[in-house]
């Protein structure tokens, strides 16, 4: 009856949830997306690296490495790459959007890096007014006088007062190129990449010559498309600028990606996830590929920000920092693979006495290291099994829930931002992640996966067993 009951849930899935969802997944929108944004991951993991090498978490190595003025080398070193993740996207996903619709790709992907640039303002806040507002050059001031010094900019010389206003022009605000432009970003390539294959397929190109070289011929092919891209982007900044007082990116920032990181970065958010990639899978779909196009974009935003307070020195819930990042994702809930069937392998290399069960985890140890764990999945196999369907969809959910919690009270650190490749096995990547006490977390994580599948592997051990002696005879 139970097994009735499986299947006509399977079949309800399988007939009535995957198809819309595999056909939103597949759509051209999301697959250059997905592999838009892998084009910003050499930047993020070779920034990682500067990341790290700036902020060794030994105070003395540390200290040193700050005071020879390299600090200062590797922050340049991480500003021009991780923190550039928004702009790294917006090319990538223009990029791949064009070149699915077979037109050639890169003239679009430089023209998004120019809408993206674009659609913001190019000044910042004068420092010198920030630094006063927050009180740094009075403290500063009154630490080397002994003399209070008023930071009331009303009371200033009004040339003083109008050089503190005026913004520093010339200048791109890198804010909007990392994390904090990510939804922007992403919109722009998208749109890009949709109106630039719209013309591109209209005819509206300058056609040349056979005879002109083709890397020639592209560009003028391309300058209809960009120039109206191009033009649309100026007009839509004057838009802003005229009757929003703002400019388009601080607009997204404000209105959706705020909302959406903060839904991203919450207890209800981290157990969603957490549930959805092992439901997924589960099916056979690939729930890892489902949920990273999904909720990727907020998790590297999430990301970005911790790396930010990391490098400098902020790094506490306090001060903003978040829970929930792509880290979060990738190396725990993710963790040995979905489903975090590092339990599972322990069982089958200690007790189980089943030769399928023996000979499947020999050969799932290695790449379960690794966070692969495919020979499970469908070897095993995992995926639309009843008898392994709990601990499957319960060690996720407690892990996220735990981890969340743990990181939310201070017991542990948050993310430091450090993108720790995913095939990083365990207690490794939970170091680089988030130090010491991270690794431990992530040690007790495989402990609470072993607990959980423990005694479902068992019962399933000895039902092919029993499966095995029968046929045996």
């Amino acid at each position: 009856m139970a097994d009735k009951k499986q299947s006509g849930f399977g079949n309800f899935v399988n007939s009535k949830i995957m198809p819309p969802v595999m056909k939103f997944v597949n759509t051209k929108a999301i697959t250059a997306l997905q592999n838009g944004m892998v084009y910003s991951l050499p930047f993020i993991i070779i920034g990682s690296i500067f990341l790290i090498l700036g902020n060794i978490p030994i105070p003395a190595v540390s200290n040193a490495i700050n005071t020879s003025g390299w600090g200062a080398v590797f922050a340049q070193a991480n500003n021009t790459t991780f923190q550039m993740m928004g702009l790294w996207a917006a090319i990538g996903i223009a990029y791949v959007y064009v070149k699915n619709e077979n037109f050639e790709p890169l003239a679009p992907g430089l023209t998004s890096a120019a809408a993206f640039l674009m659609l913001q303002n190019l000044s910042i806040d004068n420092p010198l007014k920030a630094a006063l507002s927050s009180g740094i050059v009075n403290n500063n001031v009154t630490q080397m006088s002994g003399k209070a010094v008023t930071a009331n900019i009303d009371k200033l010389p009004h040339v003083l007062q109008n050089f503190l206003e005026s913004p520093v022009t010339g200048v791109i605000n890198t804010k909007w190129l990392g994390g904090d432009g990510m939804i922007a970003a992403i919109i722009i390539g998208l749109l890009v990449g949709w109106i630039y294959t719209l013309i591109m397929k209209a005819g509206w190109t300058i056609k040349m010559p056979k005879q002109v070289p083709p890397a020639v011929s592209n560009q003028f092919t391309a300058m209809i498309p960009s120039g109206i891209i191009l033009t649309g982007s100026m007009l839509i900044y004057g838009g802003f600028n005229a009757f929003a007082h703002t400019d388009f990116l601080n607009w997204i920032y404000n209105t959706l990606q705020i909302p959406l990181q903060g839904i991203s970065d919450s207890f209800g958010g981290a157990i969603a996830i957490g549930f959805l990639v092992p439901f997924f899978w589960f099916f056979g779909v690939h729930g890892g590929l489902i949920m990273g196009s999904l909720v990727a974009p907020m998790l590297q935003a999430n990301t970005a920000d911790n790396a930010r307070l990391f490098a400098e020195h902020r790094l506490t819930i306090a001060q903003g920092a978040h829970v929930v990042t792509n880290e979060f994702y990738n190396n725990f809930i993710n963790l040995t693979g979905s489903g975090i069937t590092i339990g599972l392998i322990v069982f089958t290399l200690v007790a189980a006495k089943s030769v399928q069960l023996k000979s499947i985890g020999k050969l799932e140890l290695v790449p379960g290291i690794f966070n692969i764990n495919e020979p499970f999945l469908f070897g095993l196999p995992i995926v639309m099994n009843p008898m392994l369907a709990v601990p499957f969809f319960l060690t996720p959910l407690v892990v996220a829930a735990s981890t969340y919690l743990v990181i939310r009270t201070g017991i542990v650190p948050p993310l430091n931002g450090v993108a720790a490749p995913w095939t990083t096995p365990a207690v490794i990547s939970g170091f680089l992640i988030g130090g010491w006490k991270m690794a431990i977390w992530q040690f007790c994580t495989l402990l609470i996966s072993t607990a959980i599948y423990w005694p479902f592997a068992k019962k399933y051990d000895n039902v092919l067993l029993a499966r095995e002696k029968k046929e045996a005879k």
